[in-house]
């Protein structure tokens, strides 16, 4: 009973700052300036923390966060902010990304403590941009203060070039969902008493970074426990953006996206030409769109605004087809699921169109395994209803059998 009382109150309070976790792009914006500081003391490693491992999720290092342990939200916490291998879900070539993990200080239960990997929301698409490099998170640290007053570990993944340097694949979930379950490793080898029981949870870019990691899991990680992925408005598929970019038919939130995946791309293959997708207000503010932390990002909102219909949009037809293909081989679901999955969407959200997501349920189902989903018509992008994920995951963590709304094989 007291655990159930204990799950209550810490939904209500999640609950209360879900809107920061799909899209954190805006909050990066003034945290990343104004939240790193120092005269707190310097990082130190931590002293339990394993260096002497190689392979995916092995450590390069950990250190403590000052910044963020002495602030009021972060005082109860154990926290590392580390360095570890990870694995491109690209070209399965060898990376190294950066992250921030943590635990309840006191003794663990039996098995070890629980663990929640958080998924973040989209924060931008360059190496400032990373959570573990703002003092708060860059807002997550509130959903870590709650998990881990349930009595959670918890691994929050920056994605590979947020953090640490390289180039930051942006809707390329895949690579996300790879750098998420070696967020998990990276913790077990940072401190004790870490159990391999762990869930996922994500919101647009992260959650679809959670359904990734979902269908990796079992083959990427066979050693750790996945028990469930809660993926909130997750960027599944979000190769249909190219169809509403040639018909001038994208939202500014769109809009917004859409330059983001064009210059991760063009910096992922320097034979892409960025003239081929801008023009007007796009080409003039380009660097500013791109921004998440300096001098450009106060005007970053203004050069939204200021774009128009076709300012965004490929040049020709082979433009659109280039494009299309590259987010088609990123495109989820790619593989059966590992765990069950929850997904919660909304009709009007103005990043992700309902139906790319609704395909992609689809497909997960055809492909085989258990889905349960929340389909919200009045839900928008960082407001739909989502208590209901959390409850899931407390069931899973419980041993419940999940439900699964996916039609029986030979049915319609």
């Amino acid at each position: 009973m007291r655990r159930a009382i204990q799950w209550g109150a810490a939904v209500a309070a999640l609950l209360l700052i879900a809107a920061s976790l799909p899209v954190m792009w805006q909050v990066g914006s003034w945290a990343l300036d104004k939240l790193r500081h120092g005269g707190i003391g310097d990082p130190v490693p931590i002293r339990t923390a394993d260096l002497t491992g190689s392979g995916p999720g092995s450590l390069i290092s950990a250190m403590t966060m000052p910044a963020l342990t002495n602030s009021v939200e972060g005082k109860d916490l154990q926290a590392a902010r580390v360095v570890y291998r990870s694995t491109s879900g690209d070209t399965d070539a060898p990376t190294v990304v950066s992250g921030s993990v943590f635990t309840p200080r006191g003794k663990a239960p039996d098995g070890g403590w629980p663990v929640i990997a958080l998924a973040h929301g989209t924060t931008g698409i360059d190496q400032p941009c990373a959570p573990s490099l703002s003092a708060n998170l860059l807002g997550n640290v509130v959903f870590v203060q709650g998990f881990v007053n349930l009595g959670f570990a918890v691994a929050l993944a920056d994605y590979q070039g947020l953090g640490a340097p390289g180039v930051h694949p942006y809707t390329d979930s895949r690579t996300a969902g790879r750098n998420v379950i070696d967020s998990v490793r990276a913790l077990r080898h940072t401190f004790r008493d870490i159990s391999n029981r762990w869930a996922v949870f994500g919101g647009s870019q992260g959650g679809g970074a959670a359904w990734a990691a979902d269908e990796q899991a079992r083959t990427y990680a066979p050693e750790l426990d996945l028990i469930g992925a809660a993926a909130s408005v997750p960027s599944a598929d979000v190769a249909g953006i190219v169809d509403k970019a040639v018909s001038g038919s994208l939202t500014k939130d769109q809009q917004a996206a859409f330059q983001a995946i064009v210059e991760s791309l063009a910096r992922l293959h320097p034979d892409l030409n960025r003239d081929d997708y801008r023009r007007g207000a796009a080409a003039r503010y380009w660097k500013v769109l791109s921004a998440c932390s300096g001098p450009d990002v106060a005007y970053r909102a203004t050069a939204i605004d200021a774009l128009g219909p076709t300012d965004l949009a490929p040049v020709d037809a082979a433009a659109a087809d280039r494009l299309r293909r590259y987010l088609q081989d990123w495109a989820l679901p790619q593989r059966p699921l590992s765990a069950p999955m929850s997904v919660v969407y909304g009709g009007k959200d103005t990043f992700l169109d309902p139906e790319w997501t609704k395909a992609a349920i689809a497909r997960a189902c055809s492909l085989g395994g258990t889905v349960v989903w929340n389909f919200q018509p009045d839900g928008g992008h960082a407001d739909i209803d989502g208590p209901g994920q959390l409850r899931w995951l407390a069931e899973r963590f419980r041993g419940g059998e999940a439900v699964n709304d996916c039609p029986a094989q030979g049915t319609t």
